[in-house]
């Protein structure tokens, strides 16, 4: 009888283990459990931050095209993520930074539906001038980076003329950096020889106009 006595008496502690185990696993997955939901709740927030965030550039998107939708209609110009694309061959003759008259008639055309869009949004407008590959040789020009920022000014002078503000304008230059179409060919080469305007912040001039 001792022995049973002393038996229970050692098996005894192994439940409070056991709850003190439970308890433990318990706790654990509780916080398992409080951890998936704070990073659900994270997901969640960011999902919105970014449908939102789509929401606001499809409306800047289709104001801009609503803006610009007589230009776009006659196929002068393009759209594309905020870009407003303007060939160069419209403007310009082969390396020259002299304005076409059909390019200033075009630029005309934009000064009063761009200047109503920058100024309800605070927003200025980033001329950018862009090149082909090919090195240029003779002329006034010493590279590609010289056109394309000669051509920039043209343009901004231009739309400053036919009465855009100088305060929502500024002129930018990549030269033959970030084409379109891999420089493989003539017809490719063209679509590279262009000049873009982009609504842009107004704390982002000085960034954007690095080159």
């Amino acid at each position: 009888m001792e022995d049973i006595d002393a038996g229970v008496e050692q098996a005894a502690p192994v439940w409070p283990v056991f709850g003190d185990l439970m308890s433990s696993l318990l706790g654990a997955f509780v916080l398992l459990l409080v951890g998936v939901v704070a990073v659900q709740m994270e997901l969640t927030s960011n999902l919105q931050e970014e449908v939102k965030k789509r929401q606001v550039e499809e409306q800047r998107r289709m104001a801009l095209e609503k803006a610009l939708a007589i230009p776009l209609a006659s196929g002068r110009i393009t759209l594309n993520n905020g870009r407003i694309g303007i060939s160069g061959q419209v403007l310009f003759a082969p390396n020259s930074d002299q304005l076409q008259p059909d390019g200033r008639q075009l630029l005309n055309s934009l000064v009063l539906p761009l200047r109503a869009y920058l100024s309800a949004r605070g927003e200025m407008l980033m001329v950018s001038g862009f090149t082909d590959n090919k090195p240029i040789r003779g002329g006034p020009f010493s590279d590609n980076w010289e056109l394309s920022a000669q051509r920039a000014l043209t343009v901004t002078r231009t739309l400053i003329e036919e009465g855009m503000p100088s305060s929502m304008v500024f002129a930018a230059a990549f030269g033959s950096e970030q084409p379109v179409k891999p420089n493989t060919d003539d017809a490719a080469r063209a679509q590279n020889r262009r000049v873009e305007m982009a609504p842009v912040p107004r704390n982002a001039n000085a960034k954007n106009a690095a080159p």
